[in-house]
């Protein structure tokens, strides 16, 4: 599968897409998570269904409880309606977003509301089974703050700093996850997240794309087509495209980090890349390479956070280092913007925390650079989903899956 749908929602509301033959008990609940409220006759009418069918459709998701009755609706006479309403608190979601020097790990609900939540330092470089095994007993121990327990999961969603193959959720040669190439993620995992009749379903997706999907969540679907750039460690995109995740044909859309910015003969253009290439986007603008400049200059650097410690602080190096990432990416940004032409640049990461310093920079090279039409009503500007962009995106991605129309028919069988 190449691309996400993150808009089916909305697609629930459009009674000429459906018909009696495929509107089953997950089409109904389908429509009914755009949030509105709706009786059995409004059901009859999006659908072409007979009351009787509604009815017994209605039943089966009240029994799983992924719907519940909202109250009566506005009559014009006689008894009124009742209707009903998406039941967001119906299952919860496990999601971890696994950063080169940070893990975050979430239960939430079936809105992506996070009920509860852990941050630690944790080095991916660790390997495995012990990031893993630290994800496990965390789920563990939130679940248990929040009053849930394993059966009332419906699935775990996982970010990772690296290529991965979306079809099979195993890493693909991550150049800074030792111990990873090939691991079987979802298998470890789902192995001891289980109940005594299942494992829960484990969904594994780079870290980037799940940032996406999160921001995309969060602006409530507005924006159609947009961008995401994660500035930490490293940098990536993720592409979102008419509201879905474009993966592109291996799941490897979107790593921008890697596009040469330099000319020869330019500064920085014999930098050697994580790739093995010099003069890549990552090895000149990334957390990386701006820590080990702040070094060299004797302001001391371990991570993309301290270099945001100085740019608050004042530091003159460090808000020239941040200024120029920000045009360095711009310029790559700007062919981008040619291309694609998309409604929104959002960045993220650590670096983004920069703010201002860093968007000036990007902002500067854009606008410039990219043609008019395509520019004309571009936004650019800082994620507002924040530090939790990435475990709202793991629990979307779980979200969907779930509660695929078919998905869900096969719930009540």
């Amino acid at each position: 599968m190449s691309e996400q749908n993150l808009g089916s929602s909305e697609a629930g509301t459009r009674g000429g897409d459906l018909t009696t033959e495929t509107a089953g008990a997950g089409t109904l609940l389908t429509i009914l998570r755009d949030g509105q409220a709706r009786t059995r006759t409004e059901l009859m009418r999006l659908t072409g269904l007979a009351r009787s069918t509604v009815t017994i459709r209605l039943d089966g998701l009240l029994d799983q409880r992924w719907i519940t009755p909202a109250g009566p609706s506005v009559s014009s006479g006689g008894r009124p309606a009742v209707a009903f309403a998406f039941n967001p608190r119906a299952r919860v979601v496990l999601a971890a977003d696994l950063g080169a020097m940070h893990a975050r790990a979430a239960v939430t609900d079936l809105s992506a509301q996070v009920i509860a939540e852990h941050r630690a330092e944790m080095a991916i470089a660790e390997g495995p089974e012990k990031v893993l095994g630290w994800l496990v007993d965390t789920f563990t121990e939130l679940l248990a703050d929040s009053g849930h327990t394993l059966a009332d999961v419906c699935g775990a969603g996982v970010g990772l700093p690296g290529p991965v193959s979306h079809d099979t959720g195993r890493p693909v040669n991550p150049p800074i996850m030792p111990g990873w190439d090939g691991f079987d993620v979802p298998g470890w995992l789902g192995a001891r997240l289980r109940t005594a009749d299942r494992e829960v379903p484990v969904l594994v997706d780079n870290d980037v794309n799940i940032m996406a999907l999160g921001e995309h969540w969060v602006s409530g679907h507005a924006v159609e087509h947009m961008l995401f750039v994660k500035l930490g460690t490293g940098i990536g995109s993720g592409v979102i495209t008419e509201h879905r995740l474009h993966r592109g044909a291996q799941g490897a859309a979107g790593d921008i980090g890697h596009i040469r910015t330099v000319r020869p003969g330019a500064v920085g253009a014999e930098t050697v890349c994580r790739c093995g290439n010099t003069g890549c986007l990552e090895a000149v603008a990334g957390g990386a390479a701006l820590t080990a400049r702040l070094n060299e200059a004797g302001l001391p650097a371990r991570t993309a956070e301290d270099v945001v410690r100085h740019v608050r602080a004042g530091e003159h190096t460090a808000l020239a280092l941040v200024r120029q990432a920000g045009r360095d990416l711009g310029e790559v940004l700007s062919s981008l913007v040619n291309f694609f032409n998309p409604d929104l640049i959002v960045v993220g990461g650590e670096l983004a925390d920069a703010g201002e310093h860093l968007i000036a920079g990007v902002r500067e090279r854009v606008y410039s650079r990219s043609l008019p039409l395509a520019t004309a009503h571009l936004q650019i500007r800082v994620s507002g989903a924040g530090e939790r962009a990435g475990v709202v995106g793991a629990a979307v991605l779980v979200i969907e899956d779930a509660l695929a129309p078919d998905a869900v028919d096969r719930s009540l069988t």
